[in-house]
């Protein structure tokens, strides 16, 4: 599946970086300029079938085949699209007065744009290494342990999915999440991940913490936005961008790790 980004530019911005824990429910925060947070929820490490789902009669040719993949490292992944709130915070720099955010989904960013919003979070040197998921850890966490097209049974109460109005992506958290506790992996914005696209990559993927291609044309979108069909928020669906403008919602959501 092909289609273009809409591509938004911005700055990086410095601050300080604080963390509180949440046993709970198994998350953490950290504190972002402005006193904005970010949530992250613990992934456990696994295996799991990436690709065409059993029975699932919609998936493209770059889709298959479906095959093993072992992630051999928890991570923790943000537990929301990134927020405009969170993207003013990070990427205004001073002089320049953010304008307040709020929580809706952030759904204008390049996947250079994303990058930049990465290294601002790697710059605090807090312990972690911060970035964009691989294709391979974005689907398995947005399965949460399904081996359906969606990571729940009810894709229209996990997603904002259907909508025909271009303004901006709905705000964060408001639909059901997936068995690890991750909102809007279905839908709102497509979440941009670190892997270049090639079509044919799942025929020589390795099963262990595939990168996904060395080099590419392409970068590489999951989840669907709210402007999609049903079809392009399926755990499996894979659209490939390039650089030019187009008319979607292109967001992030981030990736942690402690650095060993």
């Amino acid at each position: 599946m092909k289609t273009i980004a809409l591509v938004a530019f911005s700055a990086l911005a410095g601050a300080s970086l604080m963390f509180s824990m949440s046993p709970q429910d198994n998350s953490t925060t950290i504190t972002l300029p402005n006193n904005v947070s970010m949530e992250f929820v613990r992934i456990a490490a696994g295996t799991f079938m990436m690709g065409c789902s059993p029975g699932d009669n919609q998936c493209a040719d770059d889709e298959k085949p479906a095959h093993r993949v072992r992630i051999t490292r928890p991570f923790e992944m943000a537990k929301y699209e990134v927020t405009a709130a969170q993207w003013q915070a990070v990427t205004v720099r001073p002089p320049a007065a953010p304008v307040p955010g709020d929580n809706h989904a952030y759904g204008f960013s390049s996947w250079s744009t994303a990058q930049d919003f990465v290294n601002y979070l790697n710059s605090r040197k807090d312990g972690f290494r911060y970035r964009l998921p691989t294709e391979a850890e974005w689907e398995y966490a947005a399965r949460g342990g399904s081996t359906a097209p969606y990571g729940g049974p009810d894709v229209n109460a996990m997603a904002w999915i259907g909508q025909n109005v271009v303004g901006r992506p709905e705000i964060v958290g408001q639909k059901r999440p997936n068995a690890w506790g991750l909102y809007d992996m279905h839908g709102n914005a497509w979440e941009w991940v670190q892997d270049w696209y090639h079509a044919r990559y799942y025929a020589q993927s390795p099963e262990s913490d595939p990168q996904g291609p060395t080099v590419g044309e392409y970068r590489v979108a999951r989840g669907g936005s709210a402007l999609s069909d049903a079809r392009s928020v399926r755990v499996s669906a894979r659209r490939y961008v390039g650089p030019q403008a187009g008319v979607d919602y292109y967001g992030l959501r981030i990736l942690r790790e402690a650095i060993r």
